[in-house]
């Protein structure tokens, strides 16, 4: 007998809308992906204080934090990296759910995993923020030294060097970091959430 037939979803009297009301703005999550080092956290960083100064309610969920804590038991094959993405998916939607701007900042180097989590929340909810950055711009920055030690062999399965990246199809935003600073990425992220009326 499957147990899940012995789970049942409570309502709750107070609703994602009502949490909404209270924070006075939308609630979404904005999906950075891109390659190691293009990018993706120094500028959800800037774009949360940003939105921190507007008086928005946000918490970012980053890759290796989560790695150290709820996602510390998994690995970096297709699979691990796959569920690794499934649980933020979930938590994500949690914080969304709760009226917070969520800001994910993860590899994320799948296609469908990605839309997974797209098409498991409401329209307009999940907002694909793709951090264009050259490999070898990537590996020039090398902020962790992670591409020095995937050309040695050290680290196996690493993104752009011996394991693919699905680069989005309609992304929401494409900020190209290769060109443009952290500054004028983070303007560009608020903009589009102006334009759309996030805030």
């Amino acid at each position: 007998m499957n147990e899940q037939n012995n789970i049942f979803h409570y309502q709750f009297t107070v609703t994602k809308k009502d949490r909404q009301k209270l924070h006075g703005h939308k609630s979404c999550v904005l999906w950075f992906t891109g390659l190691s080092g293009s990018g993706k956290s120094t500028i959800a960083n800037a774009v949360e204080n940003k939105l921190y100064e507007l008086g928005i309610s946000t918490y970012i969920l980053d890759g290796d934090n989560l790695r150290n804590g709820l996602n510390q038991d998994l690995g970096f094959s297709a699979e691990d990296r796959k569920e690794n993405i499934r649980r933020v998916g979930e938590v994500a939607k949690l914080f969304v759910d709760s009226g917070l701007v969520v800001l994910a900042t993860f590899i994320s180097p799948y296609r469908n995993d990605r839309e997974v989590i797209r098409n498991s929340m409401s329209p307009g909810e999940f907002i694909e923020i793709y951090v264009d950055c050259s490999l070898e711009n990537c590996e020039k920055r090398d902020p962790k030294g992670l591409y020095k030690k995937a050309r040695k062999g050290e680290i196996t399965e690493f993104t752009g060097i011996s394991s693919p990246y699905e680069k989005p199809v309609n992304p929401e935003v494409i900020l190209n970091s290769n060109q443009y600073s952290v500054e004028e990425c983070a303007l560009q992220v608020l903009d589009f959430l102006k334009a759309n009326h996030y805030l």
